[in-house]
């Protein structure tokens, strides 16, 4: 064989080798999931602490339970952790300010709906800062023999991350150079807070990690009836970036003890935000007849809290799973970059503790059977991202340092009294697009 020859066949080769890789790291499956999802945001309970370990791999042996998510078998592994050597500090609750709204409208009106919000009272002004943690995860994913496919890292979204609306200062109606979660929160209460108050974020990554995925996991139906469930399957965005779904109950498993895992290191503390930022990974739920494909899709993140049920009263640990959003991957569009922190941020700012009840809204757009209790149809909590994220448009474009972010709009307070007008700015039931919600919520049959 010739040179010439030799060299146009290992070119073949590689080739050859090369499409095969492209072809296991973009599966038929995840593609077909995103074009038929409906992007959303999950509720997540709160979450005892002492159920989960600082282990951030599944083992061969490891058995999840579909129900609950909890690990039935046996796991091994390490966190790629730093120990902090530092005392403990003793536990200083989270600063958030009671109040509460009367519903003007729907079956509930009259009724007297307390909340808690994070941050200080609005009509006492004066700036809250609230310590936000970054844990930042990687995924490596493994192919069925163990062998590594491809490792998703966090790192090339960490500086625009860090840079976002979220973080950073910019104007909006609502104030001058505040931050995204801010603006919000004084646009709700423009009209009875001191001007000068505010609520500050103060971001700081803690921790990078890697978890470790496997390929497939051995999920209990029932007892004695356990089925082997494909773990994730990925795809790549428009950018040219990996995206990868996720099982939610591996994902759980990982979130559950990466949180542990920084509490135990002591950078999670009580008195912050915390959020374990995730790159291009979305949740889907597992599909039982056909396991071998995915189920519901897709999650882009929660916020929730962990506790401790041996304290009195339970210490509580604020958390946020968001991911990262790159071009191209959702049908449609204004799901973009930060749309998922945004989102999951300001909701935290408005129920940290999952506890503020409203009257039944229905979502926009969206008619209610009567006597409907799904949970994509009506909702009762003070949850003010949900209402947008079934427009057609749910983000605001919002440029620094020359990259265009895409915050998602909010609801605000006045939209879940179910009133005919708005205490807020503006007379608005939205923001910052102020047309996104041009009245209150319908109630729910």
């Amino acid at each position: 064989m010739t040179v010439i020859a030799r060299f146009i066949t290992l070119s073949c080769v590689l080739l050859a080798l090369s499409v095969i890789t492209l072809a296991q790291k973009n599966d038929a499956e995840a593609r077909a999931a995103v074009a038929g999802a409906a992007p959303h945001f999950a509720t997540k309970a709160p979450l005892n602490v002492k159920r989960f370990q600082p282990q951030l791999t599944i083992s061969a042996g490891t058995v999840l339970d579909a129900t609950t998510g909890t690990a039935i078998g046996t796991g091994s592994g390490q966190s790629n952790v730093q120990i902090n050597s530092a005392p403990a500090p003793s536990p200083v609750p989270i600063a958030t300010f009671d109040g509460s709204f009367v519903a003007q409208g729907g079956p509930s009106a009259g009724g007297v709906f307390p909340f808690t919000m994070i941050g200080g009272q609005p009509f006492a002004g004066k700036t809250t800062t609230i310590p936000a943690p970054i844990s930042e995860v990687s995924v490596t994913l493994l192919n069925a023999d163990g062998s590594v496919l491809t490792t998703v890292p966090f790192d090339p979204f960490e500086t625009l991350t860090l840079q976002s609306p979220n973080f950073n200062a910019t104007n909006y109606r609502s104030g001058t150079q505040v931050q995204f979660a801010d603006a919000v929160q004084r646009a709700e209460f423009f009209n009875s807070m001191a001007a000068n108050w505010h609520t500050v974020l103060q971001s700081s990554v803690v921790n990078r990690v890697n978890i470790v995925v496997p390929r497939f996991v051995n999920v209990q139906l029932s007892p004695g009836n356990i089925i082997q469930a494909r773990s994730y399957f990925t795809g790549t965005a428009a950018d040219g970036k990996t995206f990868v779904l996720m099982l939610n109950l591996v994902f759980d498993f990982f979130f559950g003890n990466e949180v542990n895992n920084e509490i135990n290191l002591g950078n999670f503390t009580t008195d912050a935000l915390h959020m374990t930022l995730f790159p291009n990974t979305y949740l889907f739920a597992l599909n039982a007849n056909k396991p071998d494909t995915p189920g519901t899709c897709c999650v882009l993140g929660f916020h929730t809290f962990f506790f401790d049920p041996s304290t009195s009263p339970a210490t509580r640990w604020v958390t946020q799973f968001v991911s990262w959003i790159s071009p191209g991957i959702f049908v449609n569009p204004s799901f973009l970059d930060v749309t998922g922190l945004s989102h999951e941020t300001s909701e935290a700012f408005n129920d940290p503790f999952l506890n503020n009840i409203t009257p039944r809204w229905q979502f926009p757009g969206v008619t209610a059977p009567a006597g409907s209790k799904q949970s994509r149809v009506c909702q009762g909590n003070l949850e003010t991202g949900d209402p947008v994220e079934v427009l057609a448009n749910v983000s605001v474009p919002i440029t620094l340092r020359s990259f265009t972010y895409h915050p998602q709009t909010e609801a605000l307070l006045p939209w879940f009294e179910m009133g005919t007008s708005s205490s807020a700015i503006d007379g608005a039931f939205s923001f910052p697009d102020e047309t996104a919600l041009t009245s209150s919520a319908v109630p729910c049959p």
